[in-house]
């Protein structure tokens, strides 16, 4: 077969080289009763045990993989799910067909829907329905994926992905999927390469032998000449080898060429993500995410349990400065129970510190555990899409309501510094107006609500550019705002750990990165070549 370039979309970082696998899975088949009763007795017990199969696992693993399979635990429970099955075998249909007619017509309208958060969670629902399938069955219908394969098909499942060991290589080059699934960030904490979006792969039945797969620029190279393959190994061991070089650097401290002291912060979503770290590897957190509590919790977590997890943080910071961010949900986080369904534009909607000013029952309960954990070090608390200062001058009035009520019950508490995300075009151009005690940029709404392009909408990725002038001047504003003020500024986004972007942020002023954990010691092996 003669060589095949297929360009697609960027979903995981990497280079890698391997053999092709096409994903298959066993067919599952059982022998049905003829009593509709019977087939939902069997349904009800299949899908009872997946959900359970999925808890078991997640008492095993921790952060965003854990966080995934909550969603599918809490898709079983929602009975919602299995109403239609249930309709049709009352009417004769066996318990596997009624299951896989209803959960396809839920497949098909979440690959149909407007919002590419909706169309990436497709691939979880596929894994839901084989789980159940498998259960009423007794057949592993899981694909099998090789260690050091790289994976080609329309799409891939987070139990398919997690059944794979990415410590020996290995890649992914799909058809569809998106940047945003969830075996996207799976691909992105493994390790593993990841392109999207690649289009019909152009074989039939006769799948290439070879792939060359570059995470980096969204490219993948099937059955390459021996010149291409040659060329493609040699980028691989100097990426290999600078990647190397980068570890050795991972525990010092960040420093330009010119002798600039940069810090450089974590970006985190619980404290599972910092197990076997040492903090000696960075300058603080930057950003916790706790929308993921939220979604564990399957909605509203209780004041103690949101105070023992940023406690644990804290805890594992040992005396760095941790900034946490207030419930960021809305746009494509939505939360059940407590954001509004059904929004013609969710992005510009009631998200983020909007949301939380219009439920204050819950902004209440995470001011009080965030003043109560403040007392265990160096927090503080950064709110959300704030646009006015009105927004941080009511949340303010809030927290100190809520720490003078912890104090009259003797409440051991702290009121931290509050600041503000500069995610808004508006806040960015008017930051000085603002009373906040930091700033924090978030790059990727920044650059979305700046450009009017989503990241996640292929046909107008190539304009989600930070680099863009209009970006980059709204970044070197707030950081003078802040200078004005005397006050902090950092960059959490996606942008922070891009490093073909460290030399234009840092020169726009910027000493303060904050990104994950992954890729600390390449963002400090960018910065000391910042000024060389």
């Amino acid at each position: 077969m003669a060589e095949i370039h297929l360009i697609g979309r960027a979903a995981s970082p990497g280079l890698a080289i391997g053999p092709v696998t096409m994903l298959t899975a066993a067919v599952a088949r059982r022998t049905a009763s003829d009593d509709p009763a019977q087939e939902a007795a069997a349904l009800r017990a299949a899908i009872e045990g997946a959900r359970a199969e999925i808890a078991e696992q997640i008492k095993t693993i921790q952060g965003e993989v854990a966080d995934i399979l909550e969603f599918q635990v809490a898709m079983l429970e929602d009975d919602a799910l299995a109403v239609a099955a249930y309709e049709v075998i009352s009417v004769g249909i066996t318990a596997d067909h009624a299951w896989r007619l209803a959960l396809d017509t839920e497949i098909d309208g979440y690959r149909s829907a407007e919002d590419e958060y909706f169309r990436a969670r497709a691939a979880d629902i596929i894994d839901i329905r084989d789980r159940v399938l498998a259960h009423l069955s007794g057949v592993d219908t899981v694909a099998r994926i090789a260690g050091g394969a790289i994976v080609a098909a329309d799409d891939i499942t987070p139990s398919a992905f997690l059944a794979a060991d990415w410590t020996r290589g290995g890649a992914i080059a799909l058809a569809g999927g998106s940047p945003s699934s969830h075996v996207a960030m799976l691909a992105r904490a493994r390790g593993a390469p990841m392109v999207v979006g690649l289009g019909p792969l152009p074989w039939n039945g006769h799948p290439p032998a070879l792939a060359l797969v570059d995470g980096d620029s969204g490219t993948v190279i099937f059955d390459p000449e021996p010149e291409t393959r040659r060329l493609f190994e040699q980028r691989m061991a100097t990426a290999n080898a600078a990647q190397a070089a980068a570890e050795i650097g991972r525990v010092a401290p960040a420093c330009t060429a010119d002798g600039r002291r940069i810090a450089v912060l974590l970006n985190i979503a619980a404290p599972e993500d910092l197990a076997g770290l040492d903090p000696e590897i960075c300058d603080g957190i930057g950003l916790v995410r706790t929308e993921f509590l939220f979604e564990a919790c399957h909605g509203l977590p209780d004041e103690d349990t949101q105070y023992d997890f940023y406690r644990r943080i804290l805890d594992w910071a040992r005396g760095r400065p941790v900034t946490i961010r207030t419930l960021d949900a809305g746009g494509d986080k939505p939360i059940a129970g407590v954001t509004i369904d059904g929004e013609s534009n969710p992005f510009l909607g009631l998200r983020g510190i909007r949301l939380s000013l219009a439920r204050p029952e819950v902004f209440r309960v995470q001011l009080r555990a965030l003043a109560r954990a403040a007392v265990h070090g160096v927090l503080k608390v950064m709110l959300p899409m704030i646009a006015v200062p009105s927004e941080l001058d009511r949340a303010g009035a809030m927290l100190d309501e809520e720490v003078a009520a912890l104090q009259a019950k003797g409440v051991a508490c702290a009121r931290p510094p509050l600041g503000i995300m500069i995610e808004v075009p508006a806040a960015a151009l008017c930051a000085e107006d603002f009373g906040a005690a930091f700033y924090s940029i978030g790059s990727n709404d920044l650059t979305q609500y700046t450009m009017a392009a989503a990241r996640d909408i292929g046909a107008v990725a190539d304009l989600n550019d930070a680099s863009h002038p209009a970006v980059l001047a709204l970044i070197a504003r707030t950081v003078e705002a802040a200078r004005k003020r005397d006050v902090e500024v950092s960059l959490c986004g996606d942008a922070a750990a891009d490093t073909r972007l460290t030399t234009a942020l840092l020169a726009t002023g910027l000493t303060t990165l904050s990104v994950a954990p992954v890729t600390v010691a390449r963002l400090k092996a960018a910065i000391a070549k910042v000024g060389s």
